[in-house]
């Protein structure tokens, strides 16, 4: 996922003084999630959630359409908010489509990408090398977000924006299964893999670059252990380390 996700991202966050506060909520919850201290299917109750960052409902639940618009919530009507629950079926699910797009936004990227597209490219495999270096949560979590956006840049490099807003759903999704379920404790993301499909779209080879990331999808999808986890109260989740 991105890292420079706004506020203006969202537009059904209201313009108000509590957009600052709302993403802030939205930032910690997300980590909680990511760092497994809750659970999926966690119920995220807005009152609750609310009395801990001492804010109203209304500002509660703008975060949680954020989380809800990035795939990490899922939202029930009468029931509520609930920490997304995929299950081992959505799992392949997701990566069964990676493996149909990815491929054809190679073919696409390997046509249309040019020295400016490289060095971005070259940028996220340097942030990657930064963070694999580095250890605890915080590094983890900047590191699959990091390998998800070496995705996203291939898929705006592209120019189909179509398949953009699909990647961006599917990166999403793959993020959160990872961190859930990646036996490394890493984004599993495999660098190495990075750079030998750049090398494939510096020499323009759309075919090799498919076929690449299609044996790098496949090694994502290996290092996933999809049993059920446990996780804390959303009080503990969210008030202890």
């Amino acid at each position: 996922m991105p890292n420079d996700i706004k506020i203006a991202d969202y537009p059904f966050v209201p313009a108000t003084a509590g957009e600052d506060r709302a993403f802030g909520i939205r930032e910690q919850l997300r980590d909680a999630i990511i760092d497994r201290r809750l659970a999926p299917g966690t119920k995220l109750n807005e009152a609750e959630v609310g009395e801990l960052f001492s804010v109203s409902r209304t500002v509660v639940r703008a975060a949680l359409q954020m989380l809800s618009f990035e795939g990490l919530v899922r939202t029930e009507r009468n029931r509520g908010a609930f920490v997304a629950n995929p299950s081992p079926e959505e799992a392949r699910q997701v990566f069964d489509s990676r493996r149909l797009i990815e491929p054809a936004l190679a073919m696409a990227a390997a046509e249309r990408i040019g020295p400016t597209d490289i060095a971005a490219f070259r940028d996220r495999l340097a942030q990657e090398s930064e963070l694999i270096s580095e250890r605890g949560a915080s590094a983890r979590r900047a590191e699959i977000r990091a390998s998800g956006d070496f995705h996203l840049l291939l898929a705006e490099v592209a120019g189909n924006a179509i398949l953009q807003r699909f990647m961006e759903e599917l990166v999403a999704r793959s993020s959160l299964v990872i961190a859930l379920y990646g036996r490394t404790g890493a984004s599993s993301c495999g660098h190495s893999d990075h750079g030998s499909i750049l090398k494939a779209l510096e020499s323009r080879d759309g075919a090799l670059a498919g076929r690449l990331l299609v044996h790098h999808i496949d090694h994502i999808e290996g290092d996933l252990d999809l049993r059920s986890l446990e996780g804390r109260a959303l009080r503990d989740a969210l008030t202890s380390p």
